[in-house]
Formats: C-alpha cells, sequence, structure tokens
C-alpha cells in the first residue's frame, strides 16, 4: 500500500474502491510491527482498531461517516481513554485505566477516527528529547541514533515512519512543534483555551495545550475544526465559535512578517539552519511579502520564566500521585509518610524529581517573590511585548529549533543545552499564542530543519492558509 499524506488521498482511494480501512488498519498495524524498534508506541490496539474499521466502512458504504473516516490516530501517552492505560510513560502510573474519555479524544471518536495506540512520551511531558520515558527513548526514523525530539516524541517519529496518519500529542513548550521539526512534518499548538484540556494529565496547567501532529496542513485543519470549541468540563476553555478552518486554507494576501533577528545571527543556532530559515524568508520577500528583522528585548528570560513557573505548577500538579488512590503503591511503607517518600522516589524518573523540586523550592515561603512572583511579571512583560510585535507584523518567524536532531545521549549530564533545544517554542506557550512547525528541508546529512509561524490569539485560520501557502512555495 502507498504512503498517504493527507485523509483526502485516504478517502479518495475508497472511493475509487482501491482500499478500504480496514486493509489501512491493518497497513499501519504492519507497519507498526516492523519498526517496533522506533519504540513508538507503547501500546497498540490491533483487535479493536480493525472492528472500528470494519464499522467504519459499513458507515462509508451507507454514507453515514463521520468527517475523519479513514483517518488512522494514535494518542500521546498523557490523554485519557477510556477503559485504556494510561501512565504519561511514567511508573508511578502503573496498572492505571482511564474512567473516561478525554474531550478532544471523544471528538475523535465522534467523527469515526480510528484510534490505534497509546505513543511513547518523555515521562509526564517533561523533556525534549523522548529519553525521559520510563520506558525506553523515541528513535529518530531518518537516522535511529538520534533522537525524534520531545515530548511528544512518540507522537511524531509515528507520524514520521509512517505508523498512523496524525497524532494528538501535548504542547507545554514545544513539545508538539520541536518534535514535528525534527521528524519533518508539521505541529500544530492552537491558542490557549482552544482545545478544551478537561482529560489531558497536567503538567503546567497554565501552559499545557492539546497539539496536532500530521503530514499535511488540510488535516491539521480538520483536526483543530473537529476537537476545538466549547466543553462543560473545562472551565478554561473559550466559548468562542470554531471556524471552518479546512475551507479557509486558501490565501492571496501581501503580509507583514518579522522574524527574529538573534535567530539568524547568533552563534548558538547551527548554520545550516541559519541558511534554510533566510533562504525561507528571501523567498517571501520575493514574492512581495514586508520581511523585516525584529529583536525581541526579552529573548533571555523566556526560559528562565518558563522554568520557574513550569516547574512551580508541575509541583502542585504531581502531588496528586501519592500510591494511595491509583497507580504504583510502594512496598515496605511503615506508615503514611513513609509510603508517599517510598512510592514517589521510586515512582518518579530523575527529570520529573527534579522539576518538582525546583518548583517546591520557588513556591516554598522564603523564596516565594524572588522566584515564582518576579516570574508571573516577567511573563505579563514577555507577552505585552510579543503583542507589541504581532500589532505591527501579521506573522512572527524563528527556526523552531537550534539544531537539528540531536544524538541519544548527546546532552546528558548537560541539562541546560537541553533546555536550549526550546528556546524558540516557548515563547508561544508563555503567552498562550497560536504557532506552527512546518518542515523547511533538511541539512547535509538529511536530517529535517522546522520552520515556526507564530500569530496573534485565536488567528489559526490565517496561520494555517500561511503555512499551506509557505509550503506550495516550497515545491514550486
Amino acid at each position: 500500500m502507498k504512503r498517504y499524506h493527507s485523509l483526502q488521498e485516504i478517502r479518495e482511494d475508497i472511493d475509487a474502491g482501491k482500499t478500504s480501512c480496514v486493509e489501512l488498519t491493518r497497513y499501519y498495524l504492519s507497519n507498526i510491527k516492523k519498526k517496533s524498534s522506533l519504540n513508538a508506541f507503547l501500546e497498540v490496539y490491533e483487535q479493536e482498531a480493525l472492528a472500528k474499521a470494519e464499522e467504519i466502512d459499513k458507515k462509508i458504504a451507507a454514507g453515514k461517516a463521520g468527517r475523519l473516516a479513514g483517518m488512522v490516530v494514535g494518542l500521546k501517552d498523557v490523554l485519557c481513554h477510556k477503559d485504556h492505560r494510561l501512565q504519561a510513560s511514567s511508573k508511578i502510573l502503573d496498572g492505571f485505566k482511564s474512567k473516561f474519555n478525554a474531550t478532544a479524544v471523544q471528538r475523535l471518536i465522534d467523527e469515526d477516527a480510528i484510534i490505534i495506540g497509546r505513543q511513547n512520551c518523555d515521562e509526564f511531558a517533561m523533556g525534549s528529547s523522548n529519553e525521559n520515558s520510563a520506558f525506553g527513548p523515541v528513535l529518530n526514523d531518518v537516522d535511529n541514533s538520534r533522537v525524534p525530539g520531545g515530548s511528544s516524541g512518540g507522537s511524531a517519529a509515528a507520524v514520521q515512519a509512517d505508523l498512523c496518519l496524525a497524532s494528538l500529542g501535548s504542547d507545554t513548550g514545544g513539545s508538539v512543534r520541536q518534535p514535528a521539526a525534527f521528524c519533518g512534518i508539521i505541529g500544530l499548538k492552537p491558542t490557549y483555551s482552544r482545545i478544551s484540556r478537561y482529560g489531558l494529565i497536567a503538567y503546567a496547567s497554565s501552559f499545557d495545550c492539546i497539539g496536532i501532529i500530521t503530514r499535511s496542513i488540510e488535516d491539521a485543519a480538520l483536526l483543530l475544526e473537529v476537537v476545538a470549541g466549547r466543553d462543560d468540563y473545562d472551565s478554561t476553555v473559550s466559548s468562542r465559535e470554531v471556524p471552518e478552518y479546512t475551507k479557509m486554507l486558501k490565501t492571496s494576501k501581501k503580509y507583514k512578517i518579522g522574524y527574529l533577528r538573534e535567530s539568524v545571527e547568533s552563534k548558538g543556532v547551527s548554520d545550516e539552519i541559519k541558511k534554510h530559515t533566510l533562504k525561507a524568508l528571501e523567498l517571501l520577500k520575493k514574492q512581495g511579502h514586508i520581511v523585516e528583522p525584529v529583536q525581541f528585548k526579552l529573548l533571555d528570560y523566556i526560559l528562565p520564566t518558563y522554568y520557574i513557573l513550569t516547574t512551580a505548577e508541575a509541583s502542585s500538579n504531581l502531588s496528586r500521585y501519592d500510591g494511595v488512590r491509583y497507580g504504583y503503591r510502594a512496598e515496605g511503607a511503615t506508615d503514611m509518610v513513609s509510603l508517599y517518600k517510598k512510592t514517589r522516589s521510586q515512582g518518579f524518573g530523575k527529570e520529573v524529581k527534579k522539576r518538582i523540586m525546583l518548583g517546591t523550592f520557588v513556591l516554598s515561603a522564603g523564596y516565594y517573590d524572588a522566584y515564582y512572583t518576579k516570574a508571573q511579571k516577567v511573563r505579563r512583560l514577555i507577552k505585552e511585548e510579543t503583542d507589541r510585535i504581532l500589532s505591527q507584523y501579521d506573522f512572527f518567524i524563528t527556526p523552531t529549533t537550534t539544531t537539528v536532531a540531536f544524538k541519544i545521549g548527546e546532552h546528558e549530564g548537560d541539562p541546560l543545552s537541553m533546555y536550549l533545544a526550546d528556546l524558540f517554542t516557548v515563547q508561544a506557550n508563555l503567552c498562550g499564542l497560536p504557532a506552527i512547525s512546518i518542515p523547511n528541508g533538511c541539512d547535509s546529512n538529511g536530517l529535517p530543519i522546522g520552520i515556526q509561524l507564530m500569530t496573534k490569539s485565536f488567528a489559526e485560520q490565517e496561520l494555517l492558509a500561511f503555512s499551506k501557502y509557505m509550503l506550495e512555495l516550497q515545491t514550486n
């Protein structure tokens, strides 16, 4: 069977009798087995997916199928799927099964998507390489010695390696966009509150977003159209009407575009990424768009602010995992305190424990104002400066990452280098703005490079249309 790049291609072949949902599902299941060494999936729902595919084939024949009929989707292991295991790739949730569907997952099911399995990720979505999983690292399909990015590494690698057509991941500081860049595919982080977070395991609640990983802009638009919108189970979700993104993907406007000056001048950005970024910007200039460099004065404060605030929120959110109500429980405890200590010490991995301790420190009585309160003030300044830039420009462009996918273990013992992998992506989460990573060629070793576009709140329709336009420019 051929490699499909969009649901439209699949539906055309189904309608022409060239394939079926069952055949398509078998194809993906076969690929998962062939490429099991990538470690992208923690669990595959083989029989369930085939039964669902058979049911949807009947719906298609009867003309009653939903909008996602024929789309095979993977779920990052942080999204609740009723009666299925859920672990956030952590030992602390051993044996836990979800009692309900996340709103986004339920909306996929309602539109006849076929969910094929749950995907590996950095433990509790804390990481930029997918090396922090309790189930081992995920490998990049382009080069198995390299990481796929994180934390949604399994989700990105699965789409990259043709193990499913699309994935739902989560993006707290770039966890959908950064792996999409490392894997040469599309990663969309919508406006904060555009998609309900009900059923998403919390890492940092004021940053977390459910994100979309696909091979085509059309599929990203369709999935956003399906899963976005008001939800009575989430008081923080926006009640704004969801546009028909799939009908708004054409644009002929001439845009005013700002790009981060430091991203093409800094020594910390690889020369090949600079070259590809400048090439894309030059191409936009030739098409008549206004393209200007922008200096972001608060760039040095973005990562410290992000890590202070997210670790503080993680410290609070992860306090619920104590070995009493669900998940892993340590043996040999003599009282409640020792149960907590043993369970959390044994159940959480090194990176998660580090972030919990950092967060607990910045929230402690003696340091709350010095770190947490100050970081909240800086977050506001970063948002104000970003909004000021976007009041002058339609889009703000940077490379998605400072380097291409690095070697597994390359940053072990050097957490600062690992955290710098998120340098350009965390800004969108600090400000709650929509951003997307799209492919921007490959380096001399054939490793994918991504370019990131960010725009104003709830302007996903413009973001998607312009992303499609940029991808078409690359191919023309």
